[in-house]
């Protein structure tokens, strides 16, 4: 835990600030539900479980929070109560009901709690524990030190203490890499919603219900990683770049999740990942051999690890929250060993649970285990079907068959789909620094913002007054606060400072629909008349 305090609690993490503010404009909800099913097959001591759930609690308080905002700043605070552990007898009931019923259940990051535990028993020697969290204060490597430290608690193992000033490094060390990190995204990132897919109908950076394809990863690519020298993640990532520039998409950008865990803090549960865009940035580097490319995506992606830190959006402008940084993203976990020892008992742990959710377009989900790597595309039902989301499946599947078998081969060679048509995307911010497609050359800076009929709207001066202490400068009445480098702290602060100055508490909403000086002043007057 952090020991930075504000206001009786303790700052939160970056990574935390960003997902609570995605919620809070009502676009997080069951995407960010991480859900666990450890299977229990044998004579288990319900009791004794239940505690080591409670063992695992106090062994990591990062469970145990709310996410509440003060004065502008978020803070961790305890939970109004602690998560949930407790025991249902389901005998004879539909166990994949229960787990979707706990899955789907709420956790609400003002006050928590934001994990919960409950244990299912379906016959007298089968029970399954049913653990649910939400990603502000749980991950994917999160996943395999619950199970190991359920199993220790279980066999009446010590659990470590939590390292203590985790999100205070983390921050300190983002502020450090900031400046750094601002010039080495400068001439890589571009706000390029468009994709090309198969069947697609629009792409999406949004949550919405996900749908889901199963698959696996050919073992045989271990050795064509080996053979080329990167690693099997990076041979997939390189595939994926491959395929999608098949399909017509230029400079196409995956969005990555990768891990900020330290020597620390490896054995913390908790949120320590970050989501940054990955390119290719020569344009040629698809006119010669796989191996090459594959090369070319590896020094790339270790370009982007040395500021895996820095969120994106503290980088750059023009990254309005989301749920997704691009419409296509991957995740990737490496796990090692076998599933912990539960005494006298045989265990599965369910570490691919779905969520019934999606980020965005497209999720290439992985976990490299000792068994091989389950793969699974998570997809948007709504903008793409089914049938055209197993297109892209066996177009994957081909390519790293042939890539298995031919590792050297030139990419002109490979088994590449022929291009799709693009669907016209929704219009998105140009960078910071740079006007959008569709504005003409910026308005004059503040003040002077004015309605059409040009009479200053009212509240427009004390929020122009606001917006310029929060972001430094002088900003024109219709300037996007993203396109300005406004993130998810900047709309923070404003809310803070409009609830002190105009006693009133705008909805974060405004900021996703009108996140201009005139677009929040318009959203003021209109509260403060319905208050009348």
């Amino acid at each position: 835990m952090s020991v930075t305090l504000v206001g009786g609690g303790e700052q939160a993490s970056l990574a935390q600030h960003g997902m609570w503010i995605t919620e809070r404009m009502g676009a997080g909800g069951r995407v960010y539900h991480m859900p666990v099913a450890v299977w229990f097959d044998g004579p288990l001591d319900a009791d004794r479980l239940l505690a080591a759930c409670d063992a695992v609690v106090a062994a990591h308080p990062a469970l145990a929070i709310a996410l509440v905002e003060r004065d502008g700043v978020l803070a961790r605070v305890p939970a109004a109560v602690p998560p949930p552990v407790r025991f249902e007898d389901a005998s004879g009931r539909d166990p994949a009901g229960l787990i979707e019923r706990e899955t789907a259940l709420a956790l609400d990051l003002g006050t928590g709690p934001l994990a919960r535990f409950t244990l299912l028993r379906l016959a007298p020697e089968r029970h399954v524990l049913v653990f649910v969290a939400h990603h502000a204060v749980f991950d994917g490597m999160s996943k395999d030190i619950l199970v190991r430290d359920l199993a220790a608690a279980y066999a009446g193992r010590p659990l470590p203490t939590a390292y203590g000033d985790a999100v205070a490094e983390e921050n300190a060390q983002v502020a450090e890499r900031l400046d750094a990190a601002a010039e080495f995204w400068r001439s890589r990132w571009r706000d390029r919603p468009g994709l090309a897919l198969p069947g697609l109908v629009t792409p999406s950076v949004r949550a919405a219900a996900g749908a889901a394809v199963d698959f696996s990863i050919p073992p045989d690519i271990a050795a064509a990683a080996e053979r080329i020298g990167v690693t099997r993640f990076e041979l997939v990532l390189a595939a994926l770049h491959t395929l999608l520039r098949a399909y017509g998409n230029d400079g196409a950008a995956v969005a990555v999740d990768l891990s900020t865990r330290t020597e620390r803090t490896r054995d913390h549960v908790g949120l320590f990942v970050n989501e940054l865009p990955v390119t290719v940035p020569a344009a040629d580097a698809f006119d010669g051999t796989f191996a090459d490319l594959a090369r070319a995506v590896r020094d790339e992606l270790r370009a982007v690890y040395r500021f895996r830190r820095v969120p994106l959006a503290r980088a750059v402008g023009g990254v309005s929250p989301r749920t997704a940084l691009t419409p296509v993203s991957v995740s990737y976990r490496r796990r090692d060993g076998d599933d912990p020892a539960f005494p006298g008992l045989r265990v599965s742990v369910d570490r691919m649970m779905f969520n019934q959710a999606v980020r965005g377009t497209l999720h290439l989900q992985m976990v490299d285990g000792p068994d091989g790597v389950a793969a699974r595309f998570q997809y948007n039902p709504e903008v793409l079907g089914r049938a055209h989301c197993e297109s892209v499946t066996g177009h994957l599947l081909a390519l790293l068959d042939a890539i298995a078998a031919r590792p050297d081969a030139e990419i002109a060679d490979l088994p590449v789909p022929e291009p799709v048509p693009e669907p016209v995307p929704e219009p998105v911010r140009a960078p910071a620094g740079e006007p959008a497609d569709t504005s003409p050359a910026g308005p004059a800076p503040y003040p002077g913002a004015a309605s059409p009929a040009g009479e200053a709207l009212p509240y427009a001066r004390e929020v122009g007054e606001i917006w310029g202490e929060v972001l430094g400068r002088d900003v024109g009445p219709d300037e996007d606060l993203f396109d300005l480098g406004g993130h998810s702290l900047s709309i923070t602060q404003i809310i803070a400072k409009v609830r002190e100055r105009l006693d009133v508490e705008l909805s974060f909403d405004v900021f996703f629909d009108a996140p201009t000086i005139n677009g929040v002043a318009e959203e003021i007057a209109r509260l403060k008349e319905d208050g009348c």
